[in-house]
């Protein structure tokens, strides 16, 4: 499990503030949970993952004192680009972000919770389905939405999965649960603080691609 808690989500104050520069450095090795998955296909997502957090970084390096929190970025930007926004910026970047991160968070939590195929317990399929109703299948077109039906096929046996998040070390199952629900804690917190503060600035916008 080395992939997550090597790279864990720090914990939040009470304001729910997400700083900035602590929220790119643990996300910027998210994109690698992606290679666990095996299939290719999954590089769509992973890519997509890349460039919002390369979009968002190079707004942050614009002025690091003034984007101390998601939130500086955010509303910053509600004030420079008052009609086009939030569809602008840093804010698009992250509300696409953001959906990703809750397909990861989902299919971990699915996977913790014992959530299983009974004929093919094995297998990962149901999590990783699970992950994409809820988080990103209303946002894409049927063209989209078929490319990760492909993908769903590819996806690795559970076994492989949780070796690859182990970085190739031979973990017990129960071990590696016990560490994807540690790292749960402050990842979810933190994805659930994103949409929150979305939901708050009434930033969602809900259109596919």
């Amino acid at each position: 499990m080395a992939l997550l808690l090597d790279n864990q989500f720090k914990d939040l104050p009470p304001d729910k503030a997400i700083d900035t520069k602590l929220f790119l450095e643990a996300v910027s090795h998210i994109p690698q949970f992606f290679d666990c998955l095996g299939s290719n296909v999954f590089s769509v997502i992973k890519s997509d993952i890349n460039g919002n957090i390369t979009k968002i970084r190079a707004v942050y390096m614009t002025d690091p004192a003034k984007y101390v929190t998601l939130q500086d970025i955010v509303e910053a930007e509600r004030e420079a680009h008052a009609a086009e926004w939030p569809k602008v910026g840093a804010t698009l970047a992250l509300m696409w972000l953001k959906r990703g991160l809750r397909f990861i968070q989902i299919l971990l939590q699915s996977l913790a919770d014992g959530e299983r195929e009974e004929n093919n317990p094995n297998l990962i399929r149901v999590n990783i389905t699970r992950a994409y109703e809820q988080a990103l299948k209303r946002y894409h077109g049927w063209i989209v939405q078929k490319i990760f039906h492909v993908a769903l096929h590819a996806a690795p046996y559970k076994s492989n999965f949780l070796k690859a998040l182990s970085k190739g070390e031979e973990v017990k199952e129960e071990d590696c649960l016990a560490n994807v629900r540690q790292f749960l804690v402050n990842y979810t917190a933190t994805v659930d603080a994103i949409y929150e503060m979305y939901t708050n600035l009434k930033a969602e916008l809900d259109y596919t691609v």
